[in-house]
């Protein structure tokens, strides 16, 4: 794929309510004004893949939107203006992330396994169901290729360390631990296409399963020896649970709503994702500068691939998600294409605030996201995430490693499962 991509145009938000903007940019806790660039020519924007949005699509999508739909939005919308400068994005040969991690990730869940064996064979069983091999190990994938790439930058050699490498296993025992116990939480009886642990041994059993896995976590952590890699990857742990009780709750108004939202995707999934590539900075570098890179790095990642996976609830069937579609408006949870929605159709705010629990409420937020460009906002939010996240890890010096970081940005926008 040659990244030697021009840029022209910029699209920018504009809007007279601040408050919204700050909660839209949850990048760094500060109000950024922001700019995506897209190509000249008239093919795929870089970074949406098959998608294949044009700069035109997008133009009209947007306008369309404020102008001619039933309720002109609330939210803000998009308009070109010129860039001044020409930018060049790279014309580097972005690396395959799996074939750069494949070396470092060989035998990984057999490790993690081994780490989690114990005499009762039923425990084992429960312990190792999730750890089958079969998912797509994309957080250690991100956590291998972040520790080299810092190793690299730290003018260190570009291997991995071992306790890098068990920062990854551990990061990935919390993960499958906090799978555990959301399922148990809501009930689910699918799980990455399979029965879920809790309906096949009961919820008892899936909760102490649970447990036990953060446990093990627990005791590998501590054996690192690493008093800042210990604090950051409790602080996973912390936020899991508080994105859990914010998941539980609603806010009635529009901006704070937004922003809650995004706090709990934040707390759920990417501050896994941005501690972990922090921990590993921390054992590959002295410089703050660098953790500070790879925090934001996972942050921003970690935010656009839940993101992604909220549309991929409109978009994806069953079989391709290995859960039922519509999951979260079944679960009351209004996500990033619902909120969007909602500002051209307003009857959406009564069936969030009642969390969808009325007859045909689900069949009716699902009809009115189809009908609106929810799904749109949302993917393009994802872009931006993404957008960020390349800028913040360009920031370390050249290497396989940081390109393919950069590669996997649009692997998660492109994602179809």
């Amino acid at each position: 794929m040659n990244m030697a991509i021009q840029w022209r145009y910029c699209r920018k938000w504009f809007t007279g309510t601040r408050n919204l903007l700050e909660a839209l940019d949850f990048f760094n806790g500060r109000f950024i004004k922001f700019s995506v660039y897209f190509n000249r020519g008239t093919g795929p924007v870089p970074g949406f893949g098959k998608m294949g949005l044009s700069s035109k699509y997008l133009f009209t999508s947007y306008l369309h939107s404020s102008i001619l739909t039933r309720h002109k939005s609330r939210l803000p919308y998009l308009r070109f203006s010129p860039v001044c400068s020409n930018r060049i994005h790279s014309d580097a040969k972005l690396q395959d992330p799996f074939f750069l991690a494949q070396k470092d990730l060989n035998n990984f869940y057999d490790d993690i396994r081994k780490e989690l064996f114990v005499s009762k064979s039923e425990l084992n069983s429960l312990c190792d169901y999730y750890f089958d091999g079969t998912g797509k190990a994309f957080r250690p994938m991100v956590a291998v290729l972040m520790g080299r790439a810092c190793n690299i930058h730290n003018n260190k050699s570009g291997d991995l360390l071992p306790d890098q490498r068990s920062v990854a296993m551990i990061s990935e025992m919390i993960h499958t631990a906090s799978l555990v116990h959301d399922d148990v939480i809501d009930g689910s009886d699918r799980r990455r296409g399979k029965s879920t642990i809790n309906d096949v041994w009961g919820e008892q059993k899936a909760i102490l399963a649970g447990d036990f896995i953060l446990s093990v976590a627990s005791m590998a952590l501590a054996r690192i020896g690493n008093d800042s890699v210990v604090s950051v990857l409790s602080q996973v742990i912390d936020d899991l649970v508080r994105g859990e009780f914010m998941q539980l709750g609603s806010k009635e108004k529009e901006d704070e709503r937004f922003k809650h939202y995004l706090e709990k995707t934040f707390k759920k999934t990417a501050s896994l994702i941005a501690n972990t590539c922090k921990a590993v900075s921390f054992l590959g570098s002295i410089d703050p500068d660098v953790h500070e890179i790879a925090y934001q790095y996972g942050r921003n990642v970690g935010i656009a691939f839940q993101l992604v996976d909220d549309v991929l609830d409109f978009t994806s069937c069953a079989s391709q998600l290995g859960k039922p579609s519509a999951t979260d408006l079944r679960l009351g949870l209004a996500t990033g294409p619902v909120l969007f929605a909602c500002q051209q159709f307003p009857e959406l705010d009564a069936m969030i605030m009642r969390r969808f629990s009325s007859r045909g409420d689900v069949d009716l937020a699902w009809q009115y996201v189809l009908e609106s460009d929810g799904v749109d906002q949302t993917n393009f939010l994802a872009q931006r995430y993404c957008q960020e996240a390349i800028r913040q890890v360009s920031l370390l010096h050249p290497s396989p490693e940081r390109d393919a970081l950069i590669r996997l940005t649009e692997m998660v926008l492109t994602r179809d499962k």
